[in-house]
């Protein structure tokens, strides 16, 4: 491939957000360039692929309108199909709600989206990084060589440590407990429950956060944790805490402890929402660089897709005269922005609950199955509040 100097729209990361994004803005008439820094699209994997189904996600954000690529992805992207989300507490109790959802093959996922937007007639730069970043200049280095690309708008889906985020200033307050450390296995020769996605609480494990066991089918699962440094103990690593909860938690061990690592993989998740501006008059920021994600859960595929379509449309109108970049920003909050507001607000509350067991296990027993369902969909029911701010100045 020989690109071109300019481009109507230039998008720096090929992930989920950033790939959404080049194909509606290449569909909507604009030249766009969709580079990324990984030779090889979705390896290596920075998070999980758990993704609820279509209906789920109009019921989980109805004022989004979805994607096409939520709906309608190959069947070789799927690895198993779960109908039920479990929590189980620090004490071992455990409560749960249906939900159908897919666990992903994030590789062959994000290839299928990248390939959308190559469909859609976006031209894909793989191998090469982004150097520099000047008004709407940016300067690349890979394996195909040193490119010096111009253009009219740049999109940064380029993760939570966003380089094109912080060349703009469109960055948020520094929040210590705003950015989780995700560390995952993918395990082979478990014995779990294939039909159920499983979250664990608890201090000794997964301090200010949670960690997981989700099926792939047959003996094989990830399994994880997503955990806070800021409350973690002095000397104890993540891969410490993931350990701990794969041969000594009370419940999950004994699913766990003859499993046999296949694959690690890791990465940040910001949890602190998204920043004030995410748009300039040159610049939009989409998936994890904009917070687009649910706090609660750490959920971030679906709402990133749908920031990245609404980012691709609001590009592709600018560059034909349509409309402000600057509308990006109440477009996305108009359609997510409820959903990300509350997801945080509820895991501020929760953090509270999360520094004790007693606390934590006794906020599990006292929330209904439908209102857990709520919470992890980031909504805050009237009795759930009343419940978990009574709670949290008994504990204070």
């Amino acid at each position: 491939m020989i690109p071109q100097d300019y481009y109507d729209i230039i998008i720096v990361g090929a992930g989920p957000a950033g790939s959404t994004a080049a194909t509606y803005a290449a569909k909507n008439g604009a030249s766009v360039l969709l580079i990324d820094k990984k030779k090889d699209i979705g390896t290596p994997l920075q998070c999980g692929g758990f993704l609820p189904h279509y209906e789920e996600l109009q019921a989980l954000i109805p004022d989004a309108e979805l994607p096409f690529t939520l709906e309608n992805y190959p069947a070789d992207c799927v690895l198993t199909t779960t109908n039920y989300q479990r929590f189980i507490s620090p004490n071992g109790d455990s409560k749960g709600f249906e939900v159908n959802a897919d666990a992903l093959d994030r590789r062959r996922f994000d290839k299928y989206l990248a390939k959308e937007a190559v469909k859609a007639g976006a031209e894909l730069l793989v191998g090469t990084n982004v150097k520099s970043i000047n008004g709407t200049t940016i300067e690349a280095d890979g394996i195909f060589g040193k490119f010096t690309f111009n253009s009219k708008v740049i999109i940064g889906a380029d993760g939570p440590n966003s380089m094109v985020a912080r060349s703009k200033g469109l960055i948020g307050e520094p929040d210590p407990m705003g950015m989780a450390t995700a560390l995952e296995y993918e395990l082979t020769g478990v014995n779990v429950d294939t039909n159920a996605v499983e979250m664990y609480f608890g201090r000794d494990y997964v301090p200010g956060g949670y960690a997981w066991i989700i099926s792939q089918g047959g003996d094989s699962a990830n399994i994880g944790v997503g955990i806070r440094n800021a409350l973690c103990e002095k000397g104890v690593s993540v891969r410490d805490y993931l350990h701990r909860f794969m041969y000594e938690h009370p419940v999950a061990s004994e699913k766990l402890k003859n499993g046999k690592i296949v694959s690690v993989i890791s990465g940040l998740v910001p949890v602190g929402g998204s920043p004030k501006v995410t748009a300039t008059e040159d610049t939009l920021i989409v998936g994890d660089a904009a917070g687009h994600l649910i706090a609660t859960n750490g959920g971030g595929i679906p709402t990133a897709m749908v920031a990245g379509k609404i980012a691709g449309e609001t590009a592709a109108e600018f560059i034909a005269g349509k409309c402000a970049l600057t509308d990006y920003e109440k477009r996305w909050r108009a359609q997510i922005g409820l959903e990300i507001k509350t997801a945080l607000y509820v895991r501020k509350l929760m953090d509270g609950l999360m520094r004790s067991d007693a606390m934590m296990s006794s906020a599990v027993k006292m929330i209904s199955s439908e209102h857990m369902k709520s919470l992890q969909r980031g909504r805050l029911p009237d009795p759930v509040k009343k419940t978990l701010l009574g709670m949290n100045m008994g504990f204070a």
